[in-house]
Parts: structure tokens; C-alpha cells; sequence
């Protein structure tokens, strides 16, 4: 098999503390760097004073990584500018928080071209090379300007706007022209492909062909919709654990009877947190009957706290979670257990299946895996029951999950009513053909789709030759 290249934004490098810690996607992308001796680069996460090009090589368990530290400036412009102050909220479909500054784009074609200088000398002819997400898009033009003539693939784990959003973006047109030096684009959803598609054929009078190869002047790409699932053995072996299951003994004595629900998210305004309290909120206030009788706990760490908007939401929350647990709480209750901090996968596992109800109600999301982990944990013969947005990749695939538009205080207070008055056999019937998807479709089925996919196309040395 060819030697693999992934390059991400970070790398994240196995640990000697087994992979019970590390997300699915770390899990599968270690694997295939394992079986074909190949090489992760990326970002360090580091400063440095002045940018020299720099590589540090390490090997950890049989993974080779590269990485490079940024400037502050790099940083500033390329990190927490145009990827997460720019594409994120406009991927998100938030426009309204979107900041497009003409530095901010400098700095990510700056970094993208620092990636490109430093990672061509380590690519050999035969090499296949596989670049992930929204912060490098730009990259395979970058390599194909230094003369790379690798099969090329591009993974965007977030969604894909609609074309009248994405026209917002004042270089819109050159960024996604970019990506035509791919050979293989791939999105977690076939909506998020179809949205690319509209583009494409409408802004650029690209041909799309029914096996879903673009033809655009010279360039062809061939686009593919692969959903990422989980690691499913190794979680289910986690949720099956040691330390699982006194997680999972510790909450049911810590609800002390009360019915648990459970939310799952990094502290991001995509998740629909605010929204979802909202609609918790709805619930306690229309039946005082369920006063006293179950709580909510949302777990969630706080991310990228340098930029504004996420300093705002987390204001907002803290707000929220006072106001409803000042309204509705009572001396020995508490319906709304906040918490600012994350827990390894092995005690999520059992948290999950200690909960009743999880809710995974973002606005917008690329997959979200939470959803798929909450199916995973859940005891066979006593299943909880999954409350999911209509608007997370995941719907895709979860169909008999409770679906819901999160915007909407209402159904997301009547799915959380119905729920608590769900049948044991009713939960078992919607449970088992989602547990089922999330077992067949893991994650390592997840990188072999898009694997054969770049594997089956011609380097454009024999396609141009």
C-alpha cells in the first residue's frame, strides 16, 4: 500500500496511556499511519518568535508525526481570525458573526503556503496525501505549485454552506476554485455535498457527473459523501469497563431516583446550548408536575476562549442555568447540573448510560459524534432515548432518533415530554437500528470510504503525461 500523508491543523500523536482518551478520529487515523509507515503533519499548537520552517519529528507507538510552530501573528491572523472568526461561524451558517477582515485572510493563505514549503520535501512520488478540514483548503493548490503531482484529498469535517451564504465571503470564488486541485473532496453528509454541488454549477458552470465527478475547465475532482462514525470496539469496550461502570453507579446514586438527561458538547454556539435550555426551560414551566423529578446535566468545556463570540456564549449560559435552577430549584433540587469542564470517554460512557435522555439539539453540525457514542453506551435491554437535531450531520444516518428542529423551545420540550413517557419496547425498537448503523459505519469503515476513494483515481502524473 502507498505511504499515507495526513495533514491537519494539530496533530495529535497516540499516548501511552492507551486510546481511551483520544477521539475516534485520532484512533483512525493513527491506524492507517501504522499500516502504511506514514507521516501526520501539522501545526505544533506552539509559538515561536520568528517563523523558521522548522520540523520536529517524533515517533510515538508507532506514529511518525511532524510538526511546525507558528508566529503569534500566524496564530492570531490564520487561527483564531480567519478559521474560527470567519469560515466557522459562516460554515455554521452564522453570518451574522462572521468577521471578514482583509488580515485575516493574509494570514491563512500565509500559513496555508508555510504548510505547503515545509511538508513538500518530506512527500515521495508515490505517496497519498490526505489534507483535513476548513483551516487548509487552500493547501492542495499550494502543493500543486510546488510541483506535486500526488493523488490529493480533502476532508471537511464541518458543514458546507448554502451558495447565497457562502457568496458572503468576499474571495469566495478563488477559495472554492482551490479546491479543484484535489483529486477527492469528501463531506459527512450528502446534504453538505449537494450544497457544494449548487455552487459549483451555479457560480462556476462546473458538469457534475452522476458518479459525482466535477468537471471545471481542465480540472476534474470527484466528491463523496462519507459520514465519520465512532471507534465502536474500543468505545464499547470502554462502556463496558472498569471505570464506566462506577461512572455510571456514581450518577444513578447522585440522581437519587430522578430521571437524568444529558448534553454533551464543547462550548461552541453551533451546539444550540442556549436553545436547548430554552426548551428545558419550557418544559419545567408548563408541567410542574415533573418539578423535583429529573435534571438536566450538561457538561461543557470551554473552547476557544480568545475570540469574543465564545466569551459571549459562555456568559449567556451562566446566565441561563442560573436563572432557571433561580426559578424553578428548590431546597433539596436542582434541575439544571452545569459544568465548565470535560471527562475522558471512559466516564462519558458510563454518564451516558446512566442518562435517560441524551439531547444532541445542535443548530448546525458537520456530524457530531455524540450522538452516535450516546447510542453506543446505551444497555441493550433498557435503552435511553436519543433527542436529535434535524440540523446535525448525524440525522442523516439516526432516523429513529426523536428529530427536532432546535429553534423551537416547543418540540424541544414536547420530544423531552414524549420521551419520559416512552415504552421500554418502543425505546428498544428505535434504539436497535441505530445501534446497528453506528456499529456498521465506525469510524474505520468512515476512512476506508474515502481511502479507496483517493485510492481509485489516477495521480496526475499518468493523467497528464
Amino acid at each position: 500500500m502507498s505511504r499515507l500523508i495526513i495533514i491537519s491543523n494539530r496533530v495529535s500523536p497516540p499516548s501511552g496511556d492507551g486510546t481511551g482518551n483520544q477521539g475516534g478520529l485520532t484512533v483512525a487515523l493513527t491506524a492507517a499511519l501504522r499500516e502504511s509507515n506514514g507521516i501526520w503533519f501539522g501545526w505544533s499548537g506552539e509559538e515561536t518568535e520568528t517563523f523558521t520552517g522548522h520540523i520536529n519529528f517524533q515517533r510515538n507507538f508507532g506514529v511518525a508525526t511532524a510538526t511546525i510552530d507558528l508566529e503569534a501573528q500566524d496564530i492570531d491572523e490564520y487561527y483564531n481570525g480567519y478559521a474560527n472568526r470567519t469560515l466557522w461561524p459562516l460554515f455554521h451558517y452564522r453570518l451574522d458573526l462572521a468577521e471578514f477582515e482583509r488580515g485575516f485572510a493574509g494570514g491563512y493563505a500565509r500559513v496555508n503556503e508555510r504548510f505547503a514549503d515545509t511538508v513538500t520535501p518530506l512527500i515521495d512520488e508515490d505517496d497519498l496525501i490526505w489534507v483535513n478540514d476548513y483551516h487548509l483548503m487552500p493547501l492542495g493548490r499550494e502543493l500543486r505549485m510546488r510541483g506535486c503531482r500526488n493523488r490529493i484529498g480533502f476532508f471537511l469535517h464541518i458543514p458546507w454552506p448554502p451558495m447565497r451564504l457562502l457568496m458572503s465571503l468576499p474571495t469566495h470564488r478563488e477559495l472554492v476554485e482551490s479546491l479543484f486541485d484535489y483529486d477527492v473532496i469528501g463531506f459527512q453528509t450528502g446534504d453538505w455535498r449537494d450544497a457544494f454541488l449548487e455552487y459549483v454549477q451555479g457560480q462556476m458552470e462546473a458538469t457534475v457527473e452522476a458518479d459525482g465527478v466535477i468537471t471545471y475547465g481542465e480540472r476534474q475532482v470527484r466528491v463523496v459523501a462519507c459520514p465519520i462514525g465512532i471507534d465502536f470496539a474500543e468505545f464499547k469496550q470502554a462502556a463496558d469497563g472498569p471505570v464506566a461502570r462506577e461512572a455510571h453507579d456514581m450518577m444513578l446514586e447522585s440522581a437519587n431516583g430522578r430521571t437524568m438527561l444529558i448534553g454533551v458538547d464543547r462550548l461552541d454556539y453551533s451546539k444550540g446550548l442556549q436553545e436547548r435550555f430554552l426548551g428545558y426551560e419550557r418544559l419545567l414551566a408548563a408541567r410542574p408536575d415533573l418539578h423535583g423529578k429529573l435534571f438536566l446535566l450538561q457538561i461543557a468545556p470551554p473552547s476557544r476562549e480568545q475570540v469574543l463570540s465564545y466569551q459571549e456564549i459562555r456568559a449567556a449560559l451562566d446566565g441561563l442555568s442560573g436563572r432557571i435552577n433561580g426559578e424553578f430549584a428548590d431546597a433539596q433540587w436542582v434541575p439544571v447540573r452545569y459544568v465548565n469542564k470535560g471527562y475522558p470517554r471512559d466516564q462519558l460512557a458510563g454518564m451516558y448510560r446512566a442518562a435517560s435522555i441524551g439531547l444532541v439539539t445542535p443548530l448546525c453540525d458537520g456530524m457530531n459524534l455524540v450522538a452516535k457514542e450516546y447510542v453506543a453506551a446505551q444497555d441493550p435491554a433498557d435503552p435511553g432515548v436519543l433527542i436529535l437535531s434535524r440540523f446535525a450531520g448525524a440525522a442523516e444516518q439516526l432516523t429513529d432518533a426523536l428529530l427536532v428542529n432546535p429553534h423551537s423551545p416547543e418540540e424541544v420540550a414536547d420530544a423531552i415530554a414524549t420521551a419520559l413517557m416512552m415504552s421500554r419496547e418502543e425505546r428498544i425498537a428505535r434504539w436497535q437500528p441505530m445501534m446497528e448503523n453506528v456499529k456498521r459505519e465506525d469510524v474505520i469503515w468512515w476512512r476506508q470510504c474515502f481511502s479507496k476513494a483517493l485510492e481509485g483515481v489516477r495521480p496526475v502524473k499518468q493523467a497528464t503525461d
